[in-house]
């Protein structure tokens, strides 16, 4: 027989429609995106811990260069307060009106009796309206000097309201030296002279060496015009220099009691720069490289980094583990629910199946007020063709017939069932009876004309269709399509028979 000969290719083709890999189950793509979702969520939370941590580093570099700028601006403050008491009182000393009629020794007793001394400090001297050298608090007899050209004496000269004078660092008596000055004037106003003295600079060195200091870091005090007076680490090139000369540094980068990161205006390391409080003469910058701020931090993020990304790894393996197996589990489960819900002969659903798709289409098409049909298919004559050639040639017949309504049946919602023996159904949702007869037309001719005999299997088919009401029921869509069934084949098999809805009247 034909059907014998393609039974097994047919069934294939039918059994390969319904066999494709369906997608993971919610559960499988929950645990994927709860693990991600925990991944995001631990990683957001370390990063914050580590972002603070950073900030909490540099806040406490910041606040330790600020004491050190300050502690450092008291200091150096302090001296030249104490200096520039000594400078004032020489300058008073002049304009008492006795000191002038006394004796070199004693003016000179008196000019210098509270002169401060130490051992950073320079000789304080007295310089005329001129320039010439008149009173030396080293020396009775000084020798002839002349200032006038000097930058402290021209800016005295013509300024009678400066005060104190910080000038650029020179070598003062064979030193390197800050020198000091301040204007004499007499009643009227007039410029008289000036009286200097000067500050060493091993006074600053002795000062920064009692700090302890890390490699690149930087203090550097200058004067109120930008001029660098002295910097550690000491470097005679950019001493007396003055940044506002330099294009690239402005003074808005670092304001006073203000702290700045990047690269400063004497060398290209990224430091974090603290200023001390402005005053009137000079003010302190001190620099600490933000890689020596940052070293400890970096060291901690390095190893948070490399604890994540070994618990990201282990979440992730573990993840993409339970997903496939639940994937496994989710594929085993729909083969045994096909299998459950399968006709091992044919590959149809079974009655099991048809059942349940006839109820949850029946109470679809109740919400939607549409029509349901239903096929009731009975191969005619197929326990005498069984009885005579066999089981097997039997079971090749019920498969032809299964192959002859897959191919007739081609929605994606319409469920061909093995209702039963040689007994086949067919759920046609939304068809009219119309519809309904037609496709079962094409069911037994198909069959009719695959038979090598059409004398010896043919099939009948019983057509039922319609719309659910509110006192109607699936089982009566089952029964009268079954009573047409019973019509068809006393009336002599091979043919369909429609019923008429709701009573039961046969249509050839």
């Amino acid at each position: 027989m034909l059907f014998g000969r393609q039974s097994d290719g047919a069934r294939k083709g039918w059994c390969r429609k319904d066999s494709g890999r369906r997608p993971w189950r919610l559960s499988a793509k929950l645990l994927i995106a709860s693990s991600i979702a925990t991944v995001i969520g631990f990683t957001a939370i370390c990063s914050s811990v580590m972002l603070d941590m950073r900030r909490g580093e540099e806040e406490l570099a910041r606040q330790t260069l600020e004491n050190l700028a300050s502690g450092i601006d008291a200091d150096i403050s302090r001296n030249i307060e104490l200096y520039d008491l000594s400078l004032r009182a020489v300058a008073s000393n002049l304009m008492m009106p006795d000191v002038r009629g006394v004796s070199r020794e004693i003016q000179h007793l008196i000019l210098f009796d509270h002169a401060a001394t130490a051992k950073h400090f320079g000789v304080i001297q007295v310089f005329d309206a001129q320039g010439k050298l008149t009173h030396d608090a080293a020396s009775l007899d000084p020798p002839p000097e002349n200032r006038a050209d000097e930058e402290y004496f021209t800016v005295h000269r013509a300024d009678p309201d400066l005060g104190l004078y910080v000038s650029r660092p020179m070598v003062r008596r064979g030193a390197y030296s800050i020198v000091l000055s301040r204007r004499i004037t007499d009643a009227e106003g007039g410029f008289l002279g000036v009286v200097v003295g000067s500050i060493r600079f091993s006074y600053f060195h002795d000062l920064f060496g009692r700090l302890n200091l890390n490699p690149g870091d930087t203090i550097t005090v200058l004067r109120s015009d930008r001029t660098i007076i002295m910097r550690t680490p000491f470097d005679l090139e950019i001493i007396g220099k003055n940044l506002s000369e330099r294009p690239s540094w402005r003074a808005e980068n670092l304001k006073a009691d203000a702290a700045y990161a990047g690269v400063g205006p004497v060398d290209s390391i990224p430091r974090l720069y603290v200023r001390s409080g402005s005053t009137s003469l000079f003010f302190v910058v001190v620099g600490k490289p933000l890689a020596s701020i940052l070293n400890l931090w970096h060291r901690e993020v390095l190893r948070i980094g490399i604890i994540m990304m070994v618990l990201i790894l282990f979440v992730g393996g573990t993840t993409l583990f339970l997903a496939r197996e639940i994937g496994r589990r989710a594929e085993a489960e729909e083969k045994l629910e096909e299998l459950a819900t399968t006709d091992a002969l044919t590959g149809l659903r079974n009655r099991r199946r048809f059942d349940s798709e006839i109820d949850m289409e029946w109470r679809r098409a109740a919400r939607g007020q549409t029509p349901i049909a239903v096929l009731m298919i009975d191969a005619d004559r197929f326990k005498a063709y069984n009885d005579t050639y066999g089981h097997q040639a039997g079971d090749q017949v019920l498969v032809g017939i299964a192959i002859c309504i897959s191919d007739s049946v081609q929605r994606s919602g319409d469920c061909p069932a093995r209702f039963g023996g040689e007994e086949f159904a067919v759920l046609l949702p939304g068809l009219s009876a119309i519809e309904a007869f037609a496709i079962a037309e094409t069911i037994r001719l198909k069959v009719e004309q695959w038979s090598e005999d059409p004398g010896v299997t043919t099939v009948s088919i019983g057509v039922a269709s319609m719309t659910p009401t509110a006192t109607s029921n699936w089982p009566d869509l089952i029964e009268a399509a079954d009573r047409a069934l019973y019509a068809a084949k006393a009336n002599g098999r091979n043919q369909s028979v429609l019923a008429a809805m709701p009573q039961l009247a046969l249509v050839a």
